[in-house]
């Protein structure tokens, strides 16, 4: 065999293991999104994608649902948070938001226990937005120092005492440990994570997401 020969064979046997691979990536996005719709058509309000205890904004009876799995010591996601309110807003009454938790930054599942003692205070998305506003202080990837968050909460007026004991609850650690399975379930594996009525995004930026948004409130709505 001349070097001519040995030369086609190693070019064809390339672009074979090339298809091979994007076959293989075509076949897994095909099992995943099957696998997302048929989670997705199960109890509405109990599912990998929704529980009953999710923290929600917009309205109940909404039509179109983003799912966002998130975690408080993500940049990116707090970085995003304005980009989905605004795309919440180009669909008035029309779109909700679900925040589910996938706690992968160091001292994370304290932030989320604090989260949801303080929403049984009335006071979630106000420290949602001052834990995103003070990221920089507590959830440094070099240093996360997360009980620097402590000094950064008088101004919500919270009941630390009442915080600190609610935190400790059974049903605390139960929505922690549930949306944990949950985004293991759903393939998440970076935050944000998001799904729009069960679709999941298949790139990321909130371009994406405004259009994958578009074009379920267009299928649900009409044009």
């Amino acid at each position: 065999m001349n070097s001519k020969q040995q030369f086609f064979l190693a070019f064809g046997g390339g672009v074979v293991l090339v298809l091979a691979f994007i076959l293989a990536i075509f076949l897994y996005n095909n099992q995943r999104a099957d696998k997302l719709a048929s989670i997705a058509e199960e109890d509405t309000v109990d599912n990998a994608f929704v529980r009953p205890y999710s923290q929600r904004t917009g309205p109940p009876d909404a039509k179109v649902t983003i799912v966002e799995f998130f975690d408080p010591g993500c940049e990116t996601c707090a970085q995003f948070a304005p980009y989905t309110k605004a795309i919440m807003g180009s669909h008035p009454g029309r779109v909700q938001l679900v925040l589910r938790y996938a706690p992968f930054h160091e001292g994370a599942d304290t932030m989320v226990m604090i989260l949801e003692a303080a929403g049984k205070q009335g006071k979630y998305w106000e420290t949602l937005q001052l834990m995103f506003d003070t990221q920089p202080q507590w959830a440094s990837h070099h240093d996360p120092a997360p009980e620097k968050i402590w000094a950064l909460l008088p101004p919500l007026n919270l009941d630390v005492n009442r915080l600190k004991e609610d935190m400790q609850s059974m049903e605390i650690a139960h929505i922690l440990k549930q949306d944990i399975e949950d985004a293991q379930t759903l393939g998440v594996r970076k935050t944000p994570g998001f799904f729009v009525n069960g679709k999941p995004l298949t790139s990321f930026g909130p371009t994406q997401l405004q259009t994958l948004v578009d074009s379920e409130v267009a299928a649900n709505y009409g044009p």
